[in-house]
């Protein structure tokens, strides 16, 4: 499956002005799709959406903020910017505490609007990059089998193979085969790699394991 193209969605009910944003942006190279009320765009995104918003605040119906919301619950982690003709600044606080990017006056230079556009989906790149390579770790853990995950847990708490047959009823050579199963299936070669990979899919915190017990 193709990546989903990185996307400036731009939402604006003022058709002038809709118009005027998307031939700026796209003139600056981006990728825009064009949308003349939250509903519309909120019709087309998914999780999978990648790229960012750039939004009008205040909007008949469903506004900038309730946007905001709804976007936070349906693809997190895209990056919403403000545009607006009106703001002020509790309105502007409500925005930044509920997660925008940025918010930019409707009349702010072009050259600022194009830069906020270009951080948005730089930081997005970046969140998608992480996001991807955690998906990637943890299908690595979720290949393991219930009785490696069991050993896993102990290694990664720094007992030894004898405490891990003992604590699992099970023979230290036994132990040993699992650890070298973990290991390979992970593509790491000690128990502090192996360690460091858990922390770093999440799957373990302040030494206290999280690890899925079997049945």
């Amino acid at each position: 499956m193709s990546p989903a193209p990185c996307t400036v969605h731009l939402v604006d009910d003022d058709a002038p002005f809709l118009a005027a944003a998307a031939r700026l942006l796209r003139a600056s190279g981006f990728t825009v799709q064009a949308f003349d009320s939250a509903p519309a765009l909120l019709a087309q995104v998914s999780p999978a959406t990648r790229g960012c918003v750039v939004a009008d605040l205040c909007m008949p119906g469903l506004g900038g903020l309730q946007l905001l919301d709804a976007l936070a619950q349906r693809c997190p982690g895209l990056p919403v910017i403000f545009l607006t003709g009106q703001g002020d600044i509790p309105t502007t606080v409500r925005a930044m505490q509920g997660g925008a990017d940025d918010f930019l006056e409707k009349r702010a230079p072009r050259e600022q609007i194009v830069d906020a556009v270009g951080r948005a989906l730089a930081r997005e790149a970046v969140a998608h990059a992480e996001r991807t390579r955690l998906s990637a770790l943890r299908s690595s853990f979720d290949a393991l089998t219930v009785r490696e995950r069991e050993v896993l847990a102990q290694v990664v708490l720094g007992r030894m193979n004898k405490q891990i047959a003992a604590d699992l009823n099970i023979h230290e050579r036994t132990v040993k085969l699992h650890r070298t199963a973990i290991t390979t299936k992970l593509h790491v070669h000690s128990a502090v790699e192996l360690t460091r990979l858990a922390q770093a899919a999440g799957l373990i915190g302040a030494g206290v394991e999280t690890f899925p017990k079997g049945q």
